[in-house]
């Protein structure tokens, strides 16, 4: 073969070459493995709805904590105390009920004490005999004895339910400021108002019984000077 033979051959080999290239195919986005076809557009896609929908399931998963923790909470305040000073209080104040019962010849009544100064105090009960004036003046020095004894129990009675008091008010006073609610709290600070409540029947219970004692004693030196007035008319007139 001689060069001219030569070069035309590789020529013609060169222009065959640029024929076939421009007929090649892009390479495609996605590419093939053992028969499984790899889209990276797709894939991304996945992986965003997938990110989207565990994002969801917290978003949901954190609404469903929140409303428990709520429950919790309204369920703390539902809760009761589980502390009552009720019956105890209730017991204080029946005692003191109890000794102002035992009120001694004039009790606590507007018709004993009515029929007791119309007999005893005032009226005919100071006009009567010598012997009537005797008796009556007894009858009225038994009743301010008696009410100031009356009126020295009933105190001894309030001072003797202070140490009750003092015990309900420190329970009471633990049991608010360990309240785990509203409502523990709210019960705590009513039996608070119920300690009060009893506190001030005590001293109603004393200030009366020792304004009765004081009051008998007044009506006893009232009577006293008007049947001390009738002696001397009645001397005088004699």
């Amino acid at each position: 073969m001689t060069k001219m033979t030569l070069r035309r051959a590789i020529l013609a080999g060169v222009l065959a070459s640029a024929a076939v290239v421009p007929m090649i195919a892009p390479m495609p986005a996605y590419a093939q493995f053992g028969g499984i076809v790899y889209d990276p557009t797709n894939y991304a896609q996945n992986v965003l709805t997938a990110a989207r929908s565990l994002q969801q399931i917290n978003n949901q998963i954190q609404q469903i904590q929140n409303q428990a923790t709520s429950l919790i909470n309204e369920a703390r305040n539902l809760t009761s105390l589980p502390f009552s000073s009720l019956q105890q209080l209730q017991q204080q104040v029946q005692r003191t009920q109890q000794l102002l019962g035992e009120a001694q010849r004039i009790a606590y009544d507007v018709q004993d004490i009515q029929q007791a100064f119309n007999g005893r105090y005032k009226g005919a009960a100071l006009t009567g005999d010598h012997a009537q004036m005797v008796a009556n003046a007894n009858s009225r020095w038994e009743d301010s004895v008696g009410a100031f004894q009356d009126a020295l129990q009933v105190q001894a009675g309030v001072v003797g339910n202070i140490e009750g008091t003092r015990t309900t008010m420190d329970s009471l006073v633990s049991a608010s400021q360990s309240a785990t609610g509203a409502l523990q709290a709210a019960q705590a600070g009513n039996q608070l108002l119920a300690l009060q409540s009893q506190q001030l029947a005590d001293l109603t219970a004393a200030v009366a019984a020792q304004g009765r004692a004081q009051a008998l004693q007044s009506a006893r030196q009232a009577a006293e000077e008007a049947e001390g007035r009738e002696r001397f008319r009645r001397f005088m007139g004699t």
